[in-house]
C-alpha cells in the first residue's frame, strides 16, 4: 500500500541526471519551481478525489497507527530511522552531524518551496477532516510539498548511502513517515509525491559535494567501527 506513488520513480531518475549536471554548481540548495509540477488545482477533480482519499483513510485507520502518526508528527529527527537500522543513529556523533546538515539543509530548501506554492492544507479546504494532532487556528498555506516527507528522503536516501546493506528498511521507513501525514490528516496525496522527489533532489544534490562526501565517508568509517557494517 505505501511507497512511492504515481510519477515518483520516473521523476527520480529525471532529477538524478538533471542534477549530474549541476555537480559544479556545489551548492546544497535546490529551486522548487524547476522541479516540482504545481499541486491539483483547487476545486479541480485530482483535488477533489485527494480530499476523498483523505476521508477513507479516516474511516479505515487503526487506533494503533494513529499513534504511530502522532509519533511521527513530532519527530523531525535521526532516530526516525532507528529501527529500521537496528541501532541508535544518535548515538554515533559523526553519523549524527551528517544527518544534521540534512535536516537544516531541508528545512531552508523546504520553507521556500511553500511559500512558493502556497497551498492550502487540508483542513483548511474541507472543514470536516480532523487532524491526529491539534493545529493553530487561520491560514495555514503550507501544505506542498510535504515537509515531514522531504526530510524523510533527505535522511533516508543519505543513509541508505552510508548503509546500503540497510538501504530497503531505510527507504520503507521514509515512505511510511511520508504515509503518516496522510493518516494524520495534515497533507494531501500530491504533497506526499513532491516531498518524496524533493527530498530525494536534495540528498542527490548534497552527496555530490565534496565536502559532504567527506562527512559521508567519516560516517561510514563511524558505523564500520562501532557496529562492523561493512
Amino acid at each position: 500500500m505505501w511507497g512511492f506513488y504515481g510519477r515518483t520513480s520516473a521523476s527520480v531518475l529525471l532529477l538524478a541526471v538533471w542534477l549530474g549536471g549541476m555537480a559544479q554548481a556545489a551548492t546544497p540548495e535546490i529551486d522548487a519551481s524547476r522541479l516540482l509540477p504545481p499541486p491539483p488545482m483547487a476545486g479541480s477533480d485530482a483535488a477533489k478525489a485527494e480530499i476523498a482519499e483523505l476521508h477513507a483513510i479516516a474511516a479505515s485507520s487503526s487506533a494503533d497507527l494513529l499513534e504511530k502518526a502522532r509519533r511521527d508528527d513530532g519527530d523531525e529527527k535521526p532516530d526516525m530511522f532507528n529501527a529500521a537500522l537496528g541501532f541508535d543513529v544518535t548515538a554515533l556523533p559523526l553519523t549524527a552531524k551528517l544527518l544534521s546538515e540534512v535536516t537544516k539543509q531541508e528545512a531552508l530548501a523546504s520553507k521556500a518551496a511553500k511559500s512558493y506554492f502556497h497551498r492550502d492544507r487540508p483542513w483548511i479546504v474541507d472543514a470536516s477532516i480532523k487532524t491526529c494532532v491539534p493545529v493553530e487556528p487561520g491560514p495555514a498555506a503550507t501544505s506542498y510539498p510535504s515537509g515531514h516527507t522531504s526530510l524523510g528522503f533527505a535522511m533516508g536516501v543519505v543513509l541508505a548511502s552510508v548503509v546500503p546493506e540497510k538501504s530497503q528498511a531505510i527507504l520503507a521507513r521514509a515512505s511510511e513517515f511520508g504515509e503518516h501525514r496522510l493518516v494524520c490528516g495534515m497533507h494531501f496525496r500530491s504533497d506526499i509525491v513532491a516531498g518524496q522527489e524533493f527530498g530525494t533532489a536534495l540528498a542527490l544534490t548534497l552527496m555530490q559535494k565534496p565536502e559532504f562526501q567527506a562527512r559521508m565517508d567519516a560516517s561510514r568509517a563511524e558505523l564500520r567501527i562501532a557496529h562492523r557494517i561493512d
